[in-house]
């Protein structure tokens, strides 16, 4: 089992020599943290001066990352990688609004996103985000417990109102919802309404799957309790396991705030967590369906031998990993061809509105250590055995 993860005939077989160049070339900028700045200061400028960038970003960076700017627009690599036997989550990645129209607007693409979805083998899942659907203060406030007045009353109602629509048709199509995690200080409102979607529509399976971020070190107490109401009240548990993404802000803000930092202590400490996280799903594997949503490698060895150590079917649907497009291809594509269900995040949308994704996914590249370096070697390695 060790040493799958070296092949990079496999990794990169959809690649073209150009494509392989040009992810080369794009991850030796990544791993140039000022030249990632300084890109980032002028990509900034270029939109809001409204500099006509569109292409240039589009035949770099956003086709690298991205499946296209609409549905129809991801069907050539959705099917490219289905060869491959690698499934893909389409994710509108446009930021959250604080307007109504916009957050109406979200929904009804991902109510869009389910039908299409429906009809394709290869899009097993649909995603949102929380602040895709209600304004994040909103969600802040309620976790805190504090009363509403009445036109915040009703602004809830909708979320609530949105989240259901989604989630019923989800349920209606058999289609699997994931619900991305967002800050802590939303992410308990955010919590409590994702476990109530669950209460309803996971009672036969998960349809509903909320994200833990595991480098939150009360994550896994958490889905102890979540297993306890479950069990006692009939439905299903979805869970997406991922370390995190936000772990520099939610520092800043603990320390800002007083507060105890609710982020591990440590590198080491996320690893074990997310690690006992994954060894506690798979142990209550007929309770618990996860998506593993990892690019360490490490930890998808374990969970590798965690299902063989349990006689669990490298198949099995209540067992997922996942990656982003564009990320670490040396994992899932060898999982694939080695018969694991994988599935990339595919992220969509208009150029312009993906921007903050985009630079968001250069300045985590950058952040963690050894994920560029990674990359980097793999790519040198497949263009020594093409010859490039």
């Amino acid at each position: 089992m060790e040493g799958i993860f070296e092949n990079t005939e496999t990794a990169f077989s959809l690649k073209t020599d150009s494509e392989l160049e040009r992810a080369y070339f794009l991850f030796k900028m990544i791993a140039n943290e000022p030249l990632v700045k300084i890109g980032t200061a002028m990509t900034n400028f270029a939109l809001k001066a409204h500099l006509p960038v569109d292409g240039l970003i589009r035949a770099t960076v956003f086709d690298h990352f991205c499946g296209g700017i609409n549905e129809e627009d991801c069907l050539p690599v959705v099917d490219k990688m289905y060869q491959k036997r690698v499934c893909s989550v389409l994710d509108y990645s446009v930021e959250g609004k604080d307007e109504e129209d916009p957050l109406d607007n979200a929904t009804e693409i991902i109510l869009k996103i389910l039908d299409f979805v429906k009809e394709k083998e290869a899009i097993p899942f649909a995603v949102f985000k929380p602040t895709g659907f209600g304004r994040f203060a909103l969600f802040q406030k309620i976790g805190k417990g504090k009363k509403l007045n009445e036109k915040e009353e009703a602004e809830w109602q909708r979320v609530v109102e949105r989240y259901d629509k989604v989630c019923k048709k989800a349920y209606d199509l058999d289609v699997a919802l994931l619900i991305d995690g967002e800050e802590s200080w939303m992410q308990d409102a955010a919590d409590d309404l994702a476990e109530e979607m669950m209460r309803k529509y996971n009672k036969k399976k998960p349809v509903v799957f909320n994200t833990l971020q595991t480098y939150r070190w009360d994550r896994l107490d958490y889905l102890k309790k979540l297993q306890e109401r479950a069990m006692r009240d009939g439905f299903k548990i979805g869970v997406k396991v991922v370390r995190g993404a936000y772990m520099e802000k939610e520092n800043e803000r603990a320390e800002e705030k007083g507060y105890p930092s609710p982020i591990c202590a440590s590198k080491k400490a996320t690893d074990e967590n997310f690690d006992a996280t994954v060894r506690y799903i798979v142990d209550n594997l007929d309770h618990i369906s996860i998506f593993s949503g990892t690019h360490n490698e490490a930890s998808c060895y374990k969970l590798m031998e965690l299902m063989a150590e349990s006689g669990i079917d490298k198949d099995d649907e209540r067992i997922w990993f996942g990656q982003l497009y564009g990320m670490s291809d040396h994992i899932s594509f060898n999982l694939a061809d080695n018969g694991y269900n994988v599935a990339k995040y595919l992220p969509f949308g208009p150029v312009r509105d993906v921007m903050p994704y985009l630079i968001r996914r250069a300045e985590e590249n950058t952040s963690v250590a050894g994920q560029t370096s990674r990359e980097l070697s793999l790519l040198k390695k497949e263009r020594k055995r093409r010859k490039i």
